[in-house]
C-alpha cells in the first residue's frame, strides 16, 4: 500500500520544497548540514556506541525550540555513520526518569521517552520515512505522504535496534542517569523514494532527528530537535526543515 502510495504522490504532487509552504516562523537562520562518514569497520548493534567509528563521529546536539515546554532540559546528542548498504544512528540520551510503557512494533512508542529519525531521500516531494523508538528499544515505522495522513503500514527489513539504560526502568522513586539506542537502518529500504540502493558519495538527503523526553501523560514532557521546524507548536514534522545530510 505504502509504495503505491509513493508512486501516486511523485507522479502528481511533482514540486515539493516550495518555500514556506508550512513553515510559521521566520528568521531562523540556515538548515544545518552533516556530513556521514563512510566507515569499513564492522558495527555491532548491542546498544553502546562503543566502535572506534562512534567515538570518531561528530556528535549532534539537539536543541529545545520552545520555551513553553517546562520539562527539564536534558541532553541528547546523536551521530551518523555508513558503509555501503547500511545507515547507522546512535543516540545518547540524559535521563533522571526513564519510562517506557510500549513493547510491540507498531505500538505508539512517541507517547514513551522516545527518539525519532526522519528521513527524505527525495527532492521530488515533501513525503518521508519515520522511526519513532522508545528505550525498550520498540520500533514505530511508517511512510508519511505528507502533509496527508501518515501510513503505518510500512514495516522495513532488516532493522537492528538495541539500547541500554543507566538506570532502571519505569521505577519512578528512583533516580537514573540515561540510556543509549543504537540503531542500523539498510539503505534498500529507502529506495522508493531515493530510486537507488544506496546514496553516492555527495548524496545530500533531509534528515531530522528528535527526542520526546517523558510520557505523554506528564505535565513536563520535552520535545528536543535537531532543526528548528519553524512551527509554533510543539510539532516535529514539517520537511521544509530537515536538516542536510551528505553522505560521504
Amino acid at each position: 500500500m505504502w509504495k503505491e502510495a509513493v508512486l501516486i504522490l511523485l507522479v502528481f504532487t511533482g514540486l515539493a520544497i516550495g518555500a514556506d509552504k508550512y513553515t510559521e516562523l521566520q528568521n531562523l537562520g540556515p538548515l544545518p548540514e552533516y556530513v556521514v562518514k563512510t566507515i569499513k569497520e564492522k558495527i555491532v548493534v548491542d546498544g553502546k556506541l562503543s566502535e572506534t567509528a562512534w567515538l570518531q563521529a561528530r556528535p549532534i546536539t539537539l536543541m529545545f525550540p520552545w520555551d513553553f515546554q517546562t520539562g527539564k532540559k536534558q541532553k541528547t546528542t546523536v551521530k551518523m555513520v555508513r558503509n555501503a548498504d547500511t545507515l547507522y544512528v546512535g543516540y545518547e540520551a540524559e535521563d533522571t526518569d526513564i519510562t517506557a510503557i510500549y513493547e510491540n512494533r507498531d505500538d505508539p512508542t512517541y507517547k514513551d521517552d522516545c527518539v525519532e529519525i526522519f528521513i527524505k531521500p527525495s527532492q521530488e516531494t515533501d513525503s518521508y520515512f519515520g522511526m519513532e523508538m522508545n528505550a525498550r528499544g520498540v520500533l514505530f515505522d511508517y511512510f508519511y505522504p505528507f502533509p496527508n495522513s501518515l501510513d503505518k503500514g510500512l514495516n522495513f527489513e532488516g532493522v537492528q535496534l538495541k539500547t541500554t539504560l543507566r538506570g532502571t526502568l519505569n521505577q519512578r522513586n528512583d533516580q537514573d542517569n540515561g540510556w543509549t539506542l543504537e540503531v542500523a537502518i539498510p539503505f534498500k529500504n529507502f529506495a522508493q523514494l531515493s530510486k537507488q540502493a544506496a546514496p553516492k558519495s555527495g548524496d545530500k538527503w533531509r534528515v531530522q532527528v528528535n527526542r520526546w523526553d517523558g510520557t505523554e501523560d506528564s505535565a513536563g514532557r520535552r520535545l528536543s530537535m535537531w532543526c528548528h521546524p519553524g512551527l509554533k507548536a510543539a510539532n516535529p514534522h514539517n520537511p521544509e526543515r530537515f536538516g542536510i545530510v551528505v553522505f560521504e
